[in-house]
């Protein structure tokens, strides 16, 4: 296999492992940013009810009654659902009463058995029965986010529905007897209002309602329209799931820093483009010429101041015989040496010519023809290694002859 898919196969290894190490860290979050799931039809429910005090311009005339005379209780019931964090609705039940002055004594709502207002008005009031219905927009969840644990809300909203009048008349034609009965009379209402709430707990809040009505005016002839603000303090009861959920992401941890790595594969890259033009240049050196030495047939060696052959010895020039009988025609080279460290020169050169002149005779007693051996002697060293070596000095050499 090549260097360069060693690496690479070992680099793959290391970013995956890496890879898989990062895998098992990524977690996964709820995202806002990408809006919030819609749910179940049957969450998000709510029952409300309201209540408070109104005050109305009735008439043209209603400024000539004391204000603090012109309050009247309102009280509302809703069931509502919030389709959305941001968007949601409500229907119910209302009922407001509303006070002023009248100029005709027998005007819808009119008092004549009150005490006139400047002699000339006489006091009226009306109360309103109907249903209505509300689209409603939470602020909150759409300036600031939703968020499950928030304790203030607040929502504006706007709708319309349908008032139904009750006022005092007279009962069963009698003069001066008068009791609440229905007026005949319809009127088609629109509002719109801010509301706060304060959550308690998870399904419950408290708050404050603040809204404007406007209706159809039927009396004096028609004139102008009827205006109604109403401060209503709310109690809400959430019933089933009542939070919201964003769709699901995986966060993936930061990524490593690879510089150590980058250098690493570097240094490597370096190393093996050095290694590269080590190779080129031992391959563009020229080969050089081996000198063969050619190694001696057969070495026969001797401990110091021996020449006599021992039983081995004799044995491995049995064989050395069998393969010089083989082949007649080749001549052979008898080499006596001895080591020069020791002794003296001519007790040295006798001791070499008689451990060639041992293994030429034995040689011929194994059936060798004398005419084929050469016996000499070297007075140098065998290997010339010191005198940590001179047992390699102290033998008998047979080469073949050139």
């Amino acid at each position: 296999m090549k260097k360069s898919s060693i690496f690479a196969l070992g680099f793959a290894l290391l970013a995956g492992s890496a890879v898989a190490q990062n895998a098992q860290e990524v977690t996964y979050v709820e995202d806002p940013s990408q809006g919030y799931l819609f749910n179940k039809f049957s969450s998000n429910w709510f029952l409300q009810a309201e209540g408070g005090v109104a005050v109305a311009g009735h008439t043209a005339h209603d400024g000539d009654r004391k204000f603090g005379d012109r309050f009247t209780p309102a009280a509302k019931l809703y069931i509502g659902k919030w389709f959305s964090p941001i968007l949601g609705g409500r229907i119910g039940g209302e009922f407001t009463s509303v006070k002023g002055v009248a100029a005709d004594r027998w005007m819808m709502g009119a008092r004549p058995w009150e005490p006139m207002v400047d002699g000339k008005y006489y006091k009226d009031k009306v109360n309103y029965f109907g249903a209505s219905f509300d689209v409603m927009l939470s602020l909150t969840n759409w300036w600031c986010g939703y968020k499950p644990n928030r304790v203030y809300n607040a929502y504006i909203y706007a709708g319309a529905g349908l008032y139904w009048a009750m006022d005092k008349q007279l009962k069963d034609g009698k003069v001066d007897e008068y009791s609440w009965q229905y007026a005949n009379d319809k009127v088609i209402m629109m509002r719109a209002g801010l509301a706060q709430d304060f959550n308690i707990t998870r399904h419950f809040a408290l708050g404050l309602d603040l809204r404007a009505t406007a209706m159809d005016n039927h009396v004096e002839n028609n004139k102008g329209m009827t205006l109604i603000a109403e401060a209503l303090i709310s109690a809400t009861f959430k019933f089933g799931n009542s939070e919201w959920h964003a769709p699901v992401v995986p966060v993936c941890p930061p990524a490593e820093n690879c510089d150590e790595y980058r250098a690493r594969l570097q240094a490597a890259d370096a190393r093996i483009a050095d290694l590269e033009s080590q190779l080129k240049a031992c391959l563009s050196r020229p080969v050089e010429q081996q000198v063969v030495v050619k190694a001696p047939l057969a070495t026969i060696y001797y401990p110091i101041n021996a020449y006599r052959l021992t039983s081995v010895d004799r044995k491995v020039l049995q064989s050395v015989a069998a393969v010089m009988n083989g082949d007649t025609s080749k001549k052979y080279t008898l080499t006596g040496w001895a080591d020069n460290y020791t002794g003296t020169d001519a007790y040295n050169a006798r001791l070499r010519e008689n451990r060639v002149n041992t293994v030429k005779n034995q040689l011929v007693k194994y059936g060798v023809n004398a005419g084929q051996l050469n016996a000499t002697t070297n007075s140098g060293n065998r290997v010339d290694l010191g005198e940590k070596c001179l047992t390699l000095d102290r033998c008998v050499t047979i080469e073949v002859a050139e």
